[in-house]
């Protein structure tokens, strides 16, 4: 029997926010999630100037299968009119696991103005031990339900000063 060490897994969640201020905070305020979602407990720059370019390295510390957990992150590319971000994940909670672990963000509008947030990881685990990153789609799951809440908000402010 062959075990596939490779694999891709996703989840679509809709949002209340549209795709286009979704789009935004995650390539003009990545570093504002940090403060809207709960189990992101930090991130900092790791290296480079600016959070929103390819060769900037984030150091992320997040809760992840009820533990907390490091990661370093760099955007790998951005599509503006899919509104998709593809990132790679490596260092202290990935390496151990895997040796490729990319996530694509995507933004999509749906008919009638509603919209979703699209997570997919592809990943390569070190050995058939390693699961796969279930818990990864869980944490995204939890932080996609806050920043919208964060988003929606923001509306309601910008509602009330009109």
């Amino acid at each position: 029997m062959i075990i596939s060490l490779s694999g891709k897994i996703s989840t679509e969640l809709p949002v209340h926010a549209t795709a286009e201020k979704w789009f935004h905070i995650m390539t003009k305020k990545l570093h504002h999630i940090q403060h809207v979602a709960g189990k992101i407990h930090g991130a900092k720059l790791h290296q480079g100037d600016d959070w929103h370019v390819n060769d900037s390295v984030k150091h992320w510390t997040y809760t992840l299968d009820g533990k907390t957990v490091t990661c370093l992150e760099t955007i790998e590319s951005v599509d503006e009119e899919k509104k998709r971000i593809a990132f790679k994940l490596f260092g202290e909670a990935i390496d151990d696991k895997y040796k490729v672990f990319n996530i694509t963000f995507e933004a999509i509008e749906k008919d009638g103005g509603s919209a979703a947030v699209k997570w997919s990881i592809e990943y390569e685990k070190v050995s058939e031990e390693v699961h796969a990153p279930y818990g990864y789609l869980e944490l995204y799951d939890h932080v996609t339900r806050d920043v919208d809440v964060h988003l929606l908000e923001g509306e309601k402010v910008s509602a009330n000063k009109n």
